[in-house]
């Protein structure tokens, strides 16, 4: 299955973008040297973006399956990096277990098979009542709350949350096709991690003061304010790709970068408490998964049910 055109395009477009930063980056590099950490750093993010966006263009080539595909992988590399912080005991090898090999593939099943019924409460419901029966047959009451809810947060996180991305491609929307559905995960997608990297670059162009220095040393003020008010005129811009309007798509842009901001304040608090600076080092110069996607696993579920409820058929 081929993409839709307006896809293709965009796709053109950031690849274009890639190459301009690309050769941007190296002349800096050669000018400032490459000790330069501030430049070591921008050139390992746009190695980062090159990898991510091919790995990102091969999955949509191949439609809504490869597009399942790949973010089941993702959500596994996210299991196994969570899996890796908090996991301590080995009474709880089995609730571990249960959510590689339960929850993820019968939820990514659900996603595939379009059944939104069991998709949308199988881990809210079922797989918050089995992890703790699980735990508890081990026998070990020790911390048995805390050890629990760690289990029902890494799947509702690094499972369920992630899973609404490729269950954008299975709407039925009012005059909008289909084959069109690409479009609005690559519009969801652009537009949280564009705040992302615009925060950044917001941050490091005005600096100030920091928004939440506890959590997140590196968010400045300006750059969280410049960063979403830029990613919220992207979506506006955006809007003709959609079946939303410019101020349809401004409002939905705006809510998700909020929720993609706040989703990267909760990841950054369970890093801190376990006293870590990053999930893993899966992605050079974007620590690990979780790094990548902690925005999108807030923002995906509400961009998911707003469409649905809002536009579906």
């Amino acid at each position: 299955m081929m993409m839709v055109p307006q896809a293709g395009w965009i796709f053109a477009g950031v690849f274009m973008v890639l190459v301009v930063a690309s050769a941007i980056g190296q002349w800096l590099k050669r000018k400032h040297g490459a000790d330069n950490a501030t430049i070591t750093n921008l050139n390992a993010r746009i190695y980062a973006w090159w990898i991510m966006t091919l790995v990102l263009l091969a999955a949509f080539v191949f439609g809504r399956a490869g597009t399942t595909i790949l973010f089941f992988l993702i959500s596994f590399a996210a299991l196994r990096e969570f899996m890796t912080l908090v996991y301590r005991r080995r009474s709880d090898y089995y609730s571990m277990a249960a959510c590689f090999y339960v929850l993820l593939p019968v939820q990514y099943y659900f996603v595939f098979d379009q059944w939104y019924g069991m998709f949308s409460v199988f881990i809210p419901i079922y797989g918050f009542l089995l992890l703790p029966i699980i735990a508890s047959m081990s026998g070990n009451t020790e911390n048995f709350l805390e050890r629990t809810a760690k289990t029902q947060w890494m799947a509702m996180i690094c499972i369920f949350c992630l899973s609404h991305v490729p269950a954008l491609l299975f709407l039925n929307l009012d005059g909008f096709a289909n084959q069109n559905n690409i479009l609005l995960l690559i519009f969801m997608i652009g537009v949280v991690q564009a705040s992302d990297v615009l925060q950044y670059v917001w941050g490091k162009l005005v600096g100030g003061p920091k928004i939440m220095p506890a959590l997140s040393p590196s968010k400045t003020v300006s750059g969280t304010v410049g960063g979403i008010a830029s990613a919220t005129l992207l979506a506006a811009l955006m809007a003709p790709i959609t079946p939303f309007t410019a101020w349809q798509a401004a409002g939905i842009g705006l809510v998700v970068c909020l929720m993609g901001f706040f989703g990267g304040l909760v990841m950054s608090a369970i890093k801190r408490d376990h006293g870590v600076k990053d999930w893993g080092n899966m992605i050079q110069g974007h620590g690990g998964m979780l790094d990548r996607v902690d925005s999108i696993c807030f923002a995906a579920p509400v961009f998911f049910h707003i469409v649905r409820y809002f536009w579906h058929g």
